[in-house]
């Protein structure tokens, strides 16, 4: 195994049925703002059971937008985790607020108490990260948000299908934010992203931002308005050919979520009896497994012997971003500790996990891993 992804056998199976879109697409003369849009917006909606919903051009561009159109920016601050992708960080200060960071609890997700430790009156918002495929406890969340004040933006981008008491990710908070990389589970052979919304005056904020601050977009996203920005706002569309493939592949994530719990389950069999950490499932949690990520004190090792094994695996994440070089400006005295980021960035890493993965591989994986632990 050479690569941690693979989508050519995904594409292999949908080939036909994307090449007739997009060349449909093409034909239409609707490059933006087409059918393509409108359908996806609306049925990405129905599966996610929310309220109001935009798509963009990513998933850094939905966190962007969102605190924007919750009027955060300078003088603010965010309170979020170091363990998670830069761009989670890169979209608060993108809008000049400061980032808190808050450590996690040991399944790698935001610990409700340490938030509380965070709160000032320069508090604006939390972003809960929902990680590696699990939901955060958004109770919690949300009792501690009321109470001081608080926007919640779920940053959904590895949770799509993830639900917390029956309830989906992105539906909880104030706003949730997904992201379509094409590794994600919802999967685009580009770039694209999606925000969803409870309050309609916020909706309707955040597509004039996603359109340079234009009002002329009707409720079918036809432009009938003239060309006059109202507010301060980004080129965030994501083009009709991306959401024609969306499309397609919104028909299938049910199928890609079971296939990736049945590859997890699979895991957990081989390797419960090993000194991995294996992934632990809170109670109340449908876990959709983005990422299989386990842990052990001596990864390195592990991962330098897999190596040699012709075995590609991948840390998620290696750094916290507070101890990064473009984010050290938030921790300049260096007092900034979280104790427990910054021991699972010591041991985690994720085992390869796709729908379209081969037992072939997965018996591969787990037998050299399990001969490797042995041996340690």
């Amino acid at each position: 195994m050479k690569t941690f992804w693979n989508y050519k056998n995904e594409y292999k199976h949908l080939r036909k049925n994307i090449l007739k879109s997009i060349d449909r697409v093409l034909n239409s003369g609707q490059i933006f703002f087409g059918n393509e849009l409108n359908k996806f917006e609306n049925n990405f909606n129905k599966l996610n059971k929310s309220r109001y919903g935009l798509a963009v051009g990513s998933g850094t561009e939905a966190l962007y937008i969102a605190l924007k159109s919750f009027g955060i920016g300078y003088g603010d601050e965010v309170i979020t985790v170091s363990n998670t992708a830069i761009p989670t960080a890169s979209a608060i200060t993108s809008t000049g607020a400061r980032i808190k960071f808050v450590d996690i609890n040991q399944d790698y997700l935001i610990d409700p108490e340490e938030i509380l430790k965070k709160i000032n009156s320069k508090t604006k918002a939390i972003i809960p990260v929902h990680l590696y495929g699990q939901s955060c406890d958004m109770d919690k969340i949300n009792k501690i948000a009321k109470k001081n004040n608080l926007k919640v933006i779920e940053d959904c981008a590895q949770a799509q299908g993830a639900t917390y008491k029956k309830r989906h990710v992105g539906t909880m908070g104030d706003a949730g934010c997904f992201s379509f990389y094409p590794t994600k589970i919802l999967g685009a052979y580009g770039d694209g992203g999606f925000i969803t919304v409870k309050s309609k005056k916020i909706y309707e904020k955040m597509r004039r931002i996603r359109f340079y601050g234009i009002e002329g977009l009707n409720k079918k996203n036809k432009f009938f308005g003239k060309y006059y920005s109202n507010e301060q706002g980004v080129n965030s569309r994501i083009d009709e050919m991306q959401l024609s493939i969306l499309n397609i592949k919104l028909l299938q994530v049910n199928k890609y979520i079971k296939k990736r719990i049945k590859i997890a389950n699979y895991y957990r069999n081989k390797l419960k009896n090993t000194s991995l950490v294996l992934p632990n499932i809170r109670t109340n949690n449908k876990h959709v497994f983005h990422l299989f990520t386990v842990y052990h004190n001596k990864r390195d090792l592990i991962l330098k012997k897999l190596r040699k094994l012709g075995i590609k695996i991948n840390i998620y994440y290696p750094y916290p971003v507070h101890k990064m070089k473009g984010y050290r400006f938030l921790n300049k005295n260096k007092k900034l500790k979280l104790r427990v980021t910054e021991k699972m960035s010591q041991g985690i890493f994720s085992l390869p996990l796709y729908p379209e993965i081969t037992s072939r591989d997965l018996e591969k994986i787990t037998n050299s891993l399990k001969s490797i632990l042995k041996s340690i």
